[in-house]
Order: structure tokens, then C-alpha cells, then sequence
């Protein structure tokens, strides 16, 4: 008789009506929201800082770059100091209590004037503070020097001519760098979401296995029901209890998101990176008029199809192993010297998808490991918003279910034989006996 159905919903139900489940289930989008909205909030706060920077310019010149009393960029008032020393002028500005003091010290050329402008400040100052001073003054330095050489800096800057290089491929689809960077955020998203769901639920199973163990309760159900059934209970109704705990918190989630921004008027959009910071000070203006195109240049269609079987094959077969390793141990201390080899070829496609697939998504290298089964549900959820070709995806999804089967085979052998192990903690070479049996 054919207990899976039976074993599966037992699986289901005895998850989402746990009591640590379903506080988890409401209280981590809560806290979730909660982080961002703490974030957001010291971003905002951190970025509405004002600032009083002091100047001496020796010069007398240079600093005129700086004669509006308030920076809107870098949010900074500048004060001139004039007619007084620079020991001085540190000292007024520690008393005062200012961000710092610019000391611009006169040279005979703009280039020895580069070398010799300092910051001083009571503790280290922001970097993107000092990378704006530097961009400002350096504009400033340079169109000296072109004066200095009798250069007409209207006519230089009136020549300047921005080169965007327009990207096509030969059957007529358009890109760019922006778009390009969206397919890779597209696909980071979803590795990064089979890598954290392989993780969170992989343990959950392996506990479940050990639990049941420890307990002697495997005892009874192995006499009715053939291993690899409970095995397969045990994936699926796991499987099916974190998609639903999974739904909830994309469904509360939303909901918090919006009602605390609401409540708290916080502008979520301000939140932004350092990183992120300079990725947009790198991207062509131009190129941001093109972010309305993004979703059109994005298979979506193939994108939903491929996340949902690469994502349920890629769990399904690291589940598997999960299980294994909780049928071998008594406890999960003794899990630790089996966790490596799994939790490796994770990491590896995690980080071979972000290194490579951006670089050359149709590489041998990124096309190599969208084929091996442990890495290709990242790798290949990385690479199709670049263009995957359909037999390739198909012979990915191929390799990936075969070597889903023969892994719950090299499973169900340990299983049957692990589940009724006790008091002595396997080796490599143990494990590959039990395969015998």
C-alpha cells in the first residue's frame, strides 16, 4: 500500500501546527520590517546631517569653489577663515565643535597644491564626504592648470562630448549597462532565494529526522511503511510547510511594509547603500532614462517557469542529503563533519554566478556549472535573464531530476539502514558500507 499521501500530510500538519512555527511565521516578517524600517530611518538621519567644515586657503583662490554658504550634495557649510594661522584655526574649530577644518596650503603650481591639502578632523570623516572635496577641488586644480597653459576652458568644456555606446544584439534586442545589471539582480535574487530556502528547511528536515530518531518513534513507522517512502514524506510535506510559511511572509510582509511606512512616514526609497551610492555614480545618466524598459527586456515567462523547476529540483535534491545526514547522526553536533560537503557547492554557485555569469554569461565557465546538478538551480536561474537557450535549460533541468533520483536512492540506502543506528558516530567509510546493505 502507498502511505507517501499519508506520510506527506502527517509531515505537513505536524510543521504548521507547531508552536514555534506559527510564532515564527507572524513575528519574522515583523521583525524583518522592523530592521528596515530602523535602517531607513538612521540612512534618513544619518544623510540630514548637517555639517560646518572651516576653510584656509592660502591661495585665495581655490576655495571659491566653495563660496556658496551650503553645499546641497555633501549637506556641508562652509566658513572661510581668514587672516589667521592654521594652529589657530584648528583650535577655533575644536572649540566650536565642526565637522573639520580644509587647509589648502599655497604652492607654486596646481599640482604641488594637490599634494598638500589636508582634512583635520576630530574622528576619521565620512569617505563620501572626502571623495566629493577631492572631486570638487580636482575639477577645480585642472581648470587652473588648463588656464595656466593658456587654455580656453569654455571652449574645452564646450568640446566635452559624453560617448554612450548604444547595445544591440543581431537579431535586434536592446540593452545596456543598466539593463545588464538587472538581469544580474534578478538572478542574484533567486539564487539567493533557493540558497537561504535549501538552508532553512534542509535543517529542518534533518531535525525532523534526528528528532523522530531520538525518539525512538522511527521504530514504529519504519514496520509499515518501505524507507524511501518516509523519505519522500518527509521532503514533500516539509517542502509544502515552508512554501506556505514562505507565502505568509511575502503576504505580511507587503502588508507591514506598507502600513509601518505609513505610520512612521518613512520614504523607504532613501534608504540607499554606500555601494549602491557609487554603482549610481557610475551609471550614465542617459542610461537611467532606460529603466522603464527592464521588465521588457526580461524573459519573464521563462524566468517564472524556470525559477519554480530549478527551485523545487534544487531542493528537492539537497533535502535529500539533509535527510541522510539526520538518519546517520543521533544528534546534530554530530551533523557538523557532514554539513561541509553540502553546504560548499551552495556557496560556490553563489559566488561563480555573481563573479562570472555578469562578466560572461554564455561562458564556459558559467555555462560548466549551470550543468553540474549542486550548482546549476543557482547558476542557471542566474544566466537565463541573459539568454539561455532552451535545450540548454532543458538538458540543465534533465541532468538536474536525473541526479535528484539517484541521490534519494544513495539516501533511502543510508536512511534504512541509519534511522536504526544509535550510540556511535558514523564515518565516510561507515556510510559507504551501509550502501552495501
Amino acid at each position: 500500500m502507498n502511505h507517501l499521501p499519508l506520510i506527506i500530510k502527517r509531515e505537513y500538519l505536524t510543521k504548521v501546527r507547531n508552536k514555534s512555527f506559527i510564532i515564527m511565521t507572524f513575528l519574522s516578517p515583523l521583525i524583518f520590517i522592523g530592521l528596515i524600517m530602523l535602517i531607513t530611518y538612521l540612512t534618513q538621519l544619518n544623510n540630514n546631517k548637517e555639517r560646518t567644515v572651516s576653510i584656509v586657503d592660502e591661495t585665495g583662490t581655490i576655495s571659491q569653489v566653495f563660496t556658496q554658504e551650503t553645499d546641497e550634495e555633501s549637506n556641508t557649510k562652509f566658513t572661510l577663515l581668514t587672516g589667521i594661522s592654521l594652529d589657530d584655526a584648528k583650535k577655533q574649530v575644536q572649540e566650536t565643535e565642526q565637522y573639520g577644518l580644509l587647509y589648502i596650503q599655497n604652492s607654486s603650481t596646481p599640482e604641488e597644491i594637490a599634494k598638500q591639502i589636508k582634512f583635520y578632523s576630530e574622528d576619521s570623516p565620512s569617505q563620501k564626504f572626502i571623495s566629493h572635496l577631492e572631486q570638487v577641488l580636482s575639477k577645480k586644480l585642472t581648470d587652473e592648470t588648463l588656464i595656466g597653459n593658456g587654455v580656453d576652458i569654455a571652449l574645452v568644456q564646450d568640446s566635452q562630448t559624453n560617448v554612450n555606446i548604444a547595445q544591440e544584439t543581431f537579431s535586434g534586442e536592446r540593452t545596456s549597462k543598466l539593463i545588464n545589471y538587472s538581469k544580474l539582480g534578478f538572478g542574484l535574487a533567486a539564487g539567493y532565494l533557493l540558497f537561504m530556502f535549501i538552508i532553512i528547511y534542509g535543517n529542518m528536515i534533518m531535525r525532523s529526522v534526528i528528532e523522530e530518531k531520538t525518539n525512538r518513534i522511527i521504530e514504529v513507522i519504519i514496520s509499515s511503511v518501505k524507507p524511501v517512502q518516509l523519505l519522500m514524506g518527509k521532503i514533500i510535506g516539509t517542502s509544502l510547510a515552508g512554501v506556505t510559511q514562505f507565502l505568509m511572509w511575502v503576504i505580511l510582509g507587503g502588508v507591514m511594509l506598507i502600513i509601518f511606512s505609513m505610520v512612521f512616514g518613512v520614504d523607504l526609497s532613501g534608504m540607499q547603500t554606500p555601494q549602491q551610492e557609487l554603482l549610481a555614480q557610475g551609471v550614465d545618466p542617459n542610461i537611467q532614462a532606460q529603466i522603464a524598459g527592464v521588465f521588457q527586456s526580461l524573459p519573464l515567462a521563462n524566468l517564472v517557469i524556470a525559477f519554480f523547476v530549478f527551485f523545487i529540483g534544487g531542493y528537492l535534491l539537497y533535502s535529500s542529503l539533509y535527510a541522510a545526514i539526520g538518519a546517520a547522526v543521533d544528534n546534530e553536533t554530530d551533523t557538523q563533519q557532514f554539513m561541509m560537503p553540502i553546504i560548499m557547492p551552495l556557496v560556490l554557485a553563489v559566488y561563480v554566478g555573481g563573479f562570472t555569469v555578469l562578466e560572461d554569461p554564455h561562458g564556459v565557465v558559467a555555462t560548466v556549472f549551470s550543468y553540474i546538478p549542486l550548482t546549476s538551480p543557482v547558476v542557471m536561474l542566474m544566466r537565463i535573464p541573459f539568454g539561455v537557450p532552451i535545450w540548454q535549460q532543458l538538458l540543465s533541468v534533465v541532468i538536474l531530476y536525473i541526479s535528484f533520483s539517484g541521490t534519494v536512492w544513495f539516501a533511502s540506502k543510508i536512511y534504512r539502514v541509519g534511522i536504526l543506528m544509535y550510540g556511535k558516530k558514523p564515518s565516510y567509510k561507515e556510510i559507504f558500507k551501509w550502501l552495501k546493505y
